[in-house]
């Protein structure tokens, strides 16, 4: 069994998706945090682009979490992908989907005032209810079947988990298959795994410190917390 180290960075989504992956497989692996704001030298001689995740394969290196993730899902069972050629590329569509929810989440904590905020959410909640549509009567996104596109969704719906301490934004409002499903894979135990204990506070102290309108709204609770 080779050896695996999965280099990451606390808040990171894409590196809770290739934990989930590999906690799936029920493969032992390790852990290697680093600080993005602080690269060691190591880090950027193994990172051409230099981002995490990375997985160390013994002495090789693998970069990109959906590189990462498929390899993963090639080598060991059991699959989170589907056998069948069109519905695993269908599936690794929607996995791109989770990547582009995870960039208009980064504009919603950016959003520098209240219209730009409210203009990320109008666009966030049109992206959740395109998932609504697609999605079949659970507990997964391809029902009984556990996948890909879980371990790509579980890191997005973590966000939500923090930004409804802060407030109702409405986003993910009358979508009650997203609803049942973001339940499902909260109570997943690869995806409580994925991320550490004291993730939630991370996140929030993470979001106080953007100079931002969501950041301003969320000073109050890193308050209360403190």
């Amino acid at each position: 069994m080779p050896r695996y180290e999965l280099v990451s960075h606390a808040l990171c989504p894409y590196v809770q998706r290739a934990a989930i992956a590999l906690l799936e497989k029920d493969v032992p692996f390790t852990r290697t945090t680093i600080d993005l704001g602080a690269k060691p030298d190591w880090f950027g001689a193994i990172s051409p682009l230099g981002k995490v995740p990375l997985l160390k394969v013994d002495d090789e290196v693998l970069f990109e979490s959906a590189v990462i993730c498929d390899y993963l899902d090639e080598t060991l069972a059991p699959r989170l992908h589907p056998a069948d050629a069109l519905q695993r590329a269908r599936e690794r569509g929607w996995v791109e989907f989770g990547s582009a929810i995870l960039n208009g989440i980064a504009g919603l904590y950016n959003a520098p005032d209240a219209a730009a905020f409210s203009a990320t959410c109008r666009e966030l909640a049109a992206r959740f209810a395109r998932i609504e549509a697609a999605l079949g009567d659970g507990p997964y996104f391809a029902g009984a079947r556990f996948g890909m596109v879980d371990a790509a969704f579980g890191p997005v719906f973590r966000y939500f988990d923090v930004f409804d301490r802060i407030g109702d934004f409405g986003i993910l409002d009358g979508l009650p298959r997203l609803d049942a499903w973001r339940a499902a894979l909260a109570r997943r135990p690869s995806v409580r795994a994925a991320a550490s204990p004291d993730y939630p506070d991370a996140l929030l102290a993470f979001l106080c410190r953007r100079p931002s309108w969501l950041g301003a709204r969320a000073q109050e609770f890193c308050s209360i917390a403190a």
